[in-house]
């Protein structure tokens, strides 16, 4: 087991938390395209939305979109009702948070995603949108609110290869690595989990970038190699055809690159059809390695009840599954919030223990993003900075038991 190296302020160290339980593995029969569209995240903030791809024949895209009637002030905010409690936690928030000062590095046993001592853990956290055009929150002050406010234990640090001013596109590979840096050693004085992601999007096959790949996730994991909070995410969302013989052939080719600076982080695989056919991962897992997981994304106001039975049954053969995206929209990333839906897939994942990552942290003028467009901060938020979807969120973080209560 690596010694945790991660630097953290004086009161995070106090923190004592139980953990909450966490389960996984099997998914559906292949042919069952769900409808998904990206526009929310393979365009800059300026682009215009893609229509998502047709559902496969025979199966219809029942999306059910369910509008709202407004919003109410986000709890958690920096007030009475999200002021932080002695325990770390805040007051109104979840005591049973799973932190690197506690948890040490992470582990998948069978299916479960566990703590350094093989206890079930959950993390629920929120995603960057792509780090070349929202670079301003990867910043300490931002992620201190998240965590002590919302009860944030997991940053996802979305790292776009193909879009415009992607990794692999023209962008600035040196900046992006600094700001990947930055939010790792941000995630780490904040006691708090983080997800690197390798955010292929538009490129739809991640061998399209391996060679890319691999170099980035060497430098990555050799400069942390013995921190205890990182894990590494190596194709958000395969897609366009791509199916899972290919993106296990480049998982093969990946993960070895990772595992000889970092023998034991946890590396979580995209699965096809936008992270939706866990099924195929399956039928087929990667056996070679320890400690890898399986990739499901979904949006309420699109994925309903049959991509939860394809979570379910991936749970139910064993496959450790873990929702490194979600939004409570639909597919685009845009459109009206399904609440029902949305409370419906939290209820289900808490049930099974399943760690999930909100999408996204920015003020993109869309129904995803958390903040309002009109926002301007980078960190000191107020409840009136947040959207629609962020005062959900801040009430599903901070909040008891599985389902938030939904906006009036």
């Amino acid at each position: 087991m690596k010694k945790c190296r991660i630097f953290l302020r004086a009161a995070a160290i106090l923190l004592v938390f139980s953990l909450a339980g966490c389960g996984m593995g099997q998914g559906k029969e292949e042919g069952q395209e769900e409808a998904i569209g990206e526009s929310s995240r393979d365009t800059a903030p300026e682009g215009g939305n893609r229509p998502a791809p047709a559902p496969a024949s025979g199966q219809s895209d029942v999306t059910g979109d369910k509008a709202t009637d407004g919003a109410e002030d986000a709890d958690g905010a920096e007030d009475a009702d999200g002021a932080e409690d002695a325990d770390g936690a805040t007051a109104s928030g979840d005591s049973r948070l799973a932190v690197p000062s506690v948890c040490g590095a992470l582990k998948v046993c069978g299916s479960q995603l566990c703590d350094q001592n093989g206890n079930p853990v959950q993390l629920r956290g929120i995603s960057t949108h792509g780090l070349a055009w929202f670079p301003d929150y990867v910043n300490e002050d931002c992620f201190s609110y998240f965590r002590h406010n919302w009860n944030v234990n997991v940053m996802r640090l979305a790292l776009y290869t193909s879009e415009s001013g992607g990794y692999c596109a023209g962008g600035d590979q040196e900046a992006l690595r600094r700001l990947v840096c930055d939010g790792i050693e941000a995630a780490a004085a904040q006691d708090m989990y983080v997800i690197v992601d390798w955010h292929i999007l538009s490129d739809g096959n991640p061998a399209l970038h391996q060679e890319e790949a691999k170099l980035f996730f060497d430098e990555i994991s050799k400069k942390y190699a013995d921190a205890d909070h990182i894990l590494y995410e190596i194709c958000n969302e395969p897609n366009g055809g791509t199916d899972w013989g290919a993106v296990k052939a480049y998982a093969q080719d990946v993960i070895p690159v990772i595992r000889a600076n970092d023998p034991d982080a946890v590396i979580l695989i995209g699965t096809p059809n936008w992270c939706q056919y866990l099924d195929q991962a399956v039928a087929d897992p990667i056996t070679s390695y320890d400690n890898l997981m399986y990739t499901l994304h979904f949006y309420a106001g699109t994925h309903k009840e049959d991509l939860r039975s394809v979570m379910d049954d991936a749970v139910l053969a064993g496959l450790p599954v873990f929702v490194s995206e979600y939004g409570i929209c639909d597919a685009s990333g845009n459109g009206a919030l399904d609440l029902e839906q949305a409370n419906l897939w939290i209820a289900e994942m808490d049930r099974l223990g399943i760690s999930y990552v909100a999408w996204n942290l920015s003020n993109k003028a869309e129904s995803s993003a958390l903040l309002k467009s009109s926002c301007a901060k980078a960190s000191g938020f107020s409840a009136d900075d947040f959207s629609e979807a962020g005062q959900w969120l801040c009430q599903l973080l901070t909040g008891q038991g599985s389902t938030p209560p939904s906006i009036h």
